[in-house]
């Protein structure tokens, strides 16, 4: 039997990855129950996946496509706004189930010790079929269309790594600040519904006044969702301030996991 030594006192600056690791068979676990639990006894099960996007992508395209009439250039705005969402709904996802995540796992956490990091990482992984459906989507929309990919498709990889950062960074903040302040599981879906209209999904950011810009890509979805959507489909490339949004992100995603570690020390304690 392996014997686990858990030290009462460790710097809030150190942060042991390799012991993460040696928990990924509970990661897989976790990832497989909220696969599996989450669209357990619904009419019409895993559709749900692809409703909940192609609900949101119909409002966004009315209110911004044929309300506003926002001008996307060359790029139908039902496309347009669909390549926004894809750098959207995976933080978006993520960021909306791994709040209340520690919460819910509280039995488990009470009863046996393991890195309580990997609860949050399991919603990071299993909010990847979120995104690549919306990707999937965003594809067959543009064959139906007959809308080519952007000659831009090879800078892809980046933005997606970064709106793979930029949900992992926010879920593990928001699970952290939610188990010392409660009030985040009301909060959230608030930030979440606001900011789904302060960032550049349906809307160019080049609509916004230039005296707001830097404001506005203190946002850092802004230009990840710039980013992707001029990658896979054109139009106008990212701002000049998307560099903001870019290393706000790095800088949250390193903040969140020492602060998660730090608040880990006493999480059996407050739950």
């Amino acid at each position: 039997m392996k014997e686990t030594i858990i030290e009462k006192k460790r710097s809030a600056f150190r942060f042991n990855f390799r012991e993460v690791l040696e928990y990924r068979e509970l990661l897989w676990t976790l990832t497989y129950r909220d696969l599996r639990v989450k669209y357990a006894q619904t009419v019409i099960g895993f559709l749900w996946v692809f409703l909940n996007p192609l609900f949101t992508l119909i409002i966004l395209n009315f209110v911004f496509g044929t309300v506003a009439q926002v001008d996307t250039g060359e790029v139908p705005h039902l496309i347009y706004t669909i390549a926004g969402m894809c750098g959207w709904t995976y933080f978006q996802t993520v960021l909306g189930s791994a709040g209340g995540s520690i919460i819910s796992s509280q039995n488990m956490i009470k009863k046996i010790y393991f890195p309580r990091l990997v609860i949050p990482l399991s919603k990071a992984i299993t909010a990847l079929i979120n995104f690549g459906v919306v990707i999937v989507c965003l594809g067959i929309i543009m064959a139906i269309m007959r809308f080519p990919p952007s000659a831009n498709i090879v800078y892809s990889p980046f933005f997606i790594l970064m709106a793979l950062i930029s949900g992992l960074a926010g879920g593990i903040w928001m699970s952290a600040l939610t188990i010392r302040y409660r009030d985040f599981q009301h909060i959230t879906p608030m930030l979440l519904r606001l900011g789904m209209f302060v960032t550049p999904i349906a809307y160019p950011s080049s609509a916004v006044p230039e005296k707001y810009q830097l404001l506005y890509h203190l946002n850092p979805m802004a230009g990840v969702v710039e980013g992707m959507r001029w990658s896979l489909v054109g139009g106008d490339p990212p701002s000049q301030y998307a560099y903001i949004s870019f290393i706000l992100i790095t800088v949250l995603l390193i903040t969140g996991i020492f602060y998660f570690h730090r608040v880990e020390r006493v999480m059996a304690d407050i739950l």
